[in-house]
């Protein structure tokens, strides 16, 4: 049993050429038993009865024959039947012409010794009592033959003997294979083209497969549903068409959608429309990082057309809800934002304590004490002012990165003492104001490092009095063109030339837009431009 299982265990194809053959055999097989089958079938009955009705018209014509019939009457004294049956019998092929008169005796026979015998084979009835002209199958002394069977009439039109012309099962068998012999050729050619097809289809699939086998795609499918469902993006995969092909549970998840309904071969513009993933079939655009917003849930897309042969095969989508991708960002602002106060801070006392060390060497004792008392207190008062007036860490943190940020570029960074901001609503998210004042400030700083040291100045001031919070930014710069006014907000615009420019205040104008605050320029009282920004604390 085991020797047998091992045997078609290596009959079986590992390949996917190797299956579609064997398919491609299998098929041709049977075929050929069914087409064998009825080509045969139908020509032994057309043979059939062809030869018979041929028996039977012969039959009918030797009866006619006035001679045969006269011979009869007077009983062949001469033997002249025998001589014209055998002529006939020679002229047509048959394997044998008899003659016999209404008692059965006969009068001609292939075998001369049988004449004056009795016909053999009992089925003669029809013709010497009913007069019936016949085709009927019997066994003879020959062996199995068909014959046709046809009474002869005398002049009174009684029946005075009877015809039976045959022909042999067995001869009759040698012409039917004889004429299978094309049609077995014609299968045979047929079988062949299949098999050679089978080849070419198989070459032609394992190119369109990439040369992967068949397990080996089942594994890359098995190992395609695994990843998508376990990892946390959302991905969505929609065909030329715009219809979904694969949709993970996490996309499910992110868009609300059902995890039992089956989406597949559905249009993705009736189940997703806000996603607008039909956009990019028709741009063959890539596009990241866009938000959109599905069913009540802001998602952050990465969409990638698919192209085959230079044609776009469909898209796959990736997406995450932005609140945990904000909650990253904030977590990788604040170190960031730390990392860089602690740097700053580091390099500016680092500053500090190189110019006292060099005043106490030069014995310039009074002066590296006044500096000492001066950048104690004034550094003191300011930490003691952001305590007071801004008590929202994260907020705090991000101005005094700056404040320092500000002394180690020798810019005169000055904030209004009467500002502040303690009421902010807890909707607001904090990390969004971080983005507006970081870049902000950022931009103002790089206003002015190409001013002169004594006209490096910034000033800012804010207040949370009323319904709004209000930021002031103003540098002396240079200001902004009246013709980029209008253009200042959008992605890739800089004043400072190209390369990672022209970010900034994009990602401002977006943040106030979640905040549905307003952003407004004009010029300062410093000579620059002067930013006024504007979040309501109610939430609309």
């Amino acid at each position: 049993m085991r020797s047998w299982l091992h045997i078609i265990s290596r009959l079986r194809p590992a390949t996917i050429q190797g299956h579609l053959i064997h398919m491609v055999l299998a098929l041709v097989v049977i075929q050929i038993a069914v087409s064998w089958h009825v080509i045969s079938g139908l020509t032994e009955e057309m043979l059939h009865e062809q030869i018979g009705q041929t028996a039977l018209q012969t039959a009918r014509t030797i009866a006619q024959i006035p001679r045969i019939r006269q011979a009869l009457i007077e009983g062949d004294p001469h033997g002249e039947i025998q001589n014209l049956a055998e002529n006939i019998r020679a002229q047509t092929g048959a394997s044998f012409v008899v003659i016999g008169d209404s008692a059965q005796k006969r009068y001609s026979h292939p075998v001369p010794e049988r004449i004056g015998q009795t016909f053999v084979g009992g089925d003669t009835g029809p013709a010497l009592i009913e007069g019936k002209s016949y085709v009927s199958e019997a066994v003879g002394t020959l062996g199995k033959s068909l014959r046709g069977m046809t009474p002869i009439f005398g002049e009174d039109h009684d029946i005075i003997g009877f015809v039976s012309v045959g022909y042999l099962s067995e001869s009759i068998h040698q012409s039917i294979s004889a004429h299978l012999d094309k049609p077995l050729m014609y299968i045979i050619g047929m079988s062949v083209v299949g098999i050679l097809s089978a080849v070419v289809i198989a070459g032609r699939l394992r190119k369109l497969t990439l040369g992967l086998e068949p397990s080996e795609i089942t594994n890359l499918y098995l190992e395609r549903v695994a990843v998508l469902q376990t990892i946390r993006e959302g991905v969505l995969a929609i065909d030329h068409h715009g219809n979904i092909r694969v949709a993970n549970q996490a996309a499910r998840r992110y868009a609300g959608l059902s995890f039992e309904e089956h989406f597949a071969g559905r249009p993705v513009s009736t189940i997703i429309p806000e996603a607008r993933l039909e956009q990019a079939l028709h741009t063959g655009l890539s596009e990241f990082d866009q938000e959109r917003t599905v069913n009540g849930q802001e998602l952050i897309f990465n969409i990638v057309p698919v192209f085959q042969n230079q044609k776009i095969q469909g898209v796959v989508a990736s997406f995450r809800r932005k609140d945990e991708l904000d909650l990253l960002a904030a977590e990788l602002s604040r170190v960031q934002e730390y990392s860089e106060l602690l740097r700053v801070q580091t390099h500016e006392y680092s500053n500090k304590l190189h110019t006292i060390a060099g005043l106490i060497q030069i014995e310039a004792y009074r002066e590296a004490l006044d500096l000492v008392v001066t950048e104690s207190s004034g550094y003191e008062e300011f930490i003691r002012f952001l305590g007071e007036s801004v008590p929202h860490p994260v907020i705090a943190a991000i101005i005094l990165g700056k404040y320092n940020r500000a002394k180690e570029l020798r810019i005169n960074f000055a904030i209004d003492r009467d500002s502040t901001m303690a009421d902010v609503p807890k909707w607001i998210h904090q990390e969004k104001i971080v983005t507006v004042l970081g870049n902000l400030l950022d931009n103002a700083f790089d206003a002015v490092l190409e001013q002169p040291q004594q006209l490096r100045m910034v000033e800012m001031s804010f207040t949370d009095l009323g319904k709004d919070i209000v930021f002031e930014i103003e540098d002396a710069g240079a200001g902004v063109a009246v013709d980029q006014l209008e253009r200042i907000f959008e992605k890739g615009v800089s004043s400072k030339g190209r390369g990672r420019r022209g970010v900034g205040l994009y990602l401002v104008r977006q943040r106030l837009g979640e905040l549905a605050g307003q952003i407004m320029v004009s010029r300062g009282s410093l000579g620059g431009a002067l930013f006024t920004v504007v979040i309501p604390k109610e939430q609309t």
